[in-house]
């Protein structure tokens, strides 16, 4: 059952993220398909992050620094995923809106839940 659930919030994920692209001028997610793909780099990046300095400087952190760092991981996800077009200030809108979202729709990805774990 937890298997479905990391599913579920990885498709909760890119959802969001084709919302903000659609919404946040700069940003650019060309289907569903990079959007979850672009959700599960955007994770792993975030959890590379936390790994090396700590839940502090994540993005999934709170504060200017988790904000900054998670614009940071969106900007370089689009080096990694094709149909995926961000500018600097295309991230850092897509970090705010993301962030608004996420005040009324809490969107947890797997790695939150085995980082919170520790």
């Amino acid at each position: 059952m937890q298997f479905l659930g990391h599913v579920i919030r990885f498709i909760v994920s890119a959802l969001v993220l084709l919302l903000v692209g659609w919404l946040v001028p700069q940003f650019t997610v060309g289907n569903f398909g990079s959007a979850l793909l672009l959700a599960l780099v955007i994770a792993l990046l975030g959890w590379g992050i936390e790994a090396v300095f700590g839940k502090k400087v994540s993005p999934f952190g709170r504060g200017i620094v988790g904000f900054l760092v998670s614009a940071l991981v969106i900007w370089l996800a689009q080096f990694v995923i094709s149909g995926v077009s961000v500018t600097m200030i295309g991230a850092l809108l897509a970090a705010l809106v993301i962030g608004i979202i996420d005040l009324f729709i809490p969107v947890a990805t797997p790695f939150d839940a085995a980082s919170s774990k520790k």
